[in-house]
């Protein structure tokens, strides 16, 4: 069975325990680990890397795509490992001492993790452990679920640690399509002209003789927990769909719309569960994670192709489709997360993108990592990617949080992770405003009127009336801009007797 997955034969050899190859990872390293939201993660090494250190303690710098699944981030976080971790995390445990400055995050972009590794911004990365569904004849690499970082990682790394996985299906060989782009400064276009187009390799190509462990693992990937949709997710699908609509009978989309992208997580999920009951057919997808709605507008038959950088599914979805993934395969393709999220392919292709938000600001400003301006939450991921370049840059939210004590829109953002600028739609269950072409307080009328929950409705536009009256292209009263988030420390709740 082994021989069927590590087809280049001396390089059986390789073959070690998860301890041995763990002990060729020393302190002060840079390690580039693969996984993307909970896919394709190593998972062996990582977890004896965790027991070797309490009885050899080390520290390194971890690089990964996105988020790990297992409790990694957890297990080495605990292990006292990690010393910088980048470029995102979902973590609680690693969350925590993030914000009390034991780990020093640096939250990224998810497209330029390895232009930086590329152009010796950061690195060299010591070793890339790289889970893989097998080794071909040539000693290439098929990755699994996700390919992430994982291609990069594995050709500029030093030397590479393989965790053959035998829990992935032989089936997923051929999905991916793994291109990297040329050296700057003459570095040509990455030639996608649709979200089904193939323009790399199915497996990643490296210099066999960097391989330096393989481990054998037989672990399946940890499952989503995205909750089912509920009324205010689903009023945001609709208000969505209405949107769209109106935009076709405008004429500036058709019914098979522009290639769609969602962010991960419940609301983002449920938002695209919408498009089953709308008038839309014949979708794409051009996104980062392939999530169970995918799958369910597929089997709804309104989408035709999907392209991204991990499947990442929940339990009852994953065994439905994994138990039957021919009928899937033709319509997709897994990408470095770096084309994925490319600028220049987003843009090209004209995607509408659908992200998460925190909370955001009467003026359309989004904050989607930290709460209250200081602790960090996950990271940005790839939602700047595609904010900044999408045809359509849409966020949702709902418009209060922890049983109301919090309104989502506030006067002010405590962080800017997505400026006015790169906002075009914001989407609660109360409505939806279309910024497009609106000067700031033109802005803020349609945001109050249409996205803020009526509890906090009045409060805001008593701020945004006396902001107004002191004059200003964008009027603000900068001793109140943050008087909700303080009141919400004092006493719980951002509500006031206004």
């Amino acid at each position: 069975m082994i021989e069927n997955r590590i087809r280049r034969k001396d390089l059986l050899d390789k073959v070690t325990t998860p301890q041995a190859a763990a002990s060729l990872i020393k302190d002060g390293m840079i390690i580039g680990m693969s996984g993307f939201t909970r896919a394709g993660d190593a998972k062996a090494v990582p977890i004896a890397m965790a027991k070797k250190a309490k009885t050899d303690p080390f520290k390194i710098t971890l690089i990964t795509g996105a988020s790990l699944g297992h409790d990694i981030d957890r297990m080495l976080t605990e292990a006292g490992i990690l010393e910088r971790r980048m470029p995102f995390q979902v973590d609680r445990t690693l969350r925590a001492a993030i914000n009390r400055g034991e780990v020093m995050f640096i939250d990224q972009h998810l497209s330029e993790t390895v232009e930086h590794l590329r152009s010796n911004q950061l690195g060299p990365i010591d070793y890339a452990v790289v889970e893989a569904t097998a080794i071909t004849e040539d000693g290439c690499i098929v990755p699994s679920t996700s390919i992430g970082n994982s291609a990069s990682f594995a050709i500029l790394a030093k030397k590479v640690i393989i965790e053959i996985n035998c829990s992935q299906p032989l089936i997923l060989e051929g999905l991916h399509d793994v291109y990297i782009p040329t050296k700057r400064p003459a570095r040509v276009p990455i030639p996608i002209v649709a979200c089904d187009s193939r323009v790399g390799f199915p497996y990643v190509p490296i210099d066999p003789r960097k391989i330096a462990a393989i481990v054998v693992t037989d672990e399946k990937d940890s499952f989503s927990t995205v909750e089912p949709p509920d009324a205010e997710t689903q009023a945001i699908a609709k208000h969505l769909m209405h949107f769209l609509e109106g935009e076709v009978q405008n004429g500036r989309l058709d019914l098979t719309l522009q290639p769609l992208q969602a962010g991960i997580g419940t609301i983002a999920n449920s938002v695209l569960r919408g498009f089953a009951d709308g008038p839309f057919h014949h979708l794409r997808m051009y996104s980062e994670v392939l999530q169970d709605s995918t799958f369910d507008l597929f089997d709804a038959g309104k989408l035709v192709f999907a392209s991204g950088s991990s499947i990442t599914l929940s339990e009852g979805c994953s065994e439905r489709v994994f138990g039957q993934f021919h009928k899937y395969k033709d319509r997709l393709i897994l990408r470095p997360q770096e084309i994925s999220n490319h600028p220049e392919v987003i843009r090209r292709l004209g995607v509408i993108g659908i992200n998460t938000a925190l909370e955001v600001d009467i003026y359309g400003n989004i904050n989607s990592t930290h709460i209250n301006g200081t602790h960090m939450m996950n990271g940005i991921g790839g939602s700047g990617d595609f904010a900044r370049n999408a045809y359509l840059s849409i966020f949702v939210t709902k418009s209060m949080a922890k049983g109301g004590s919090i309104s989502s829109v506030v006067p002010m953002v405590t962080h800017v992770d997505h400026t006015e600028h790169d906002v075009d739609v914001i989407v609660t269950e109360n409505g939806l405003a279309d910024l497009r072409e609106l000067a700031p307080r033109e802005r803020a009328e349609l945001i109050i009127a249409q996205c803020v929950h009526p509890d906090y409705r009045e409060a805001l536009l008593d701020y945004f009336r006396r902001a107004t009256a002191r004059e200003g292209h964008t009027p603000h009263l900068l001793e109140e801009a943050f008087s909700w988030h303080l009141r919400q420390r004092a006493s719980g709740s951002m509500k006031s007797d206004i």
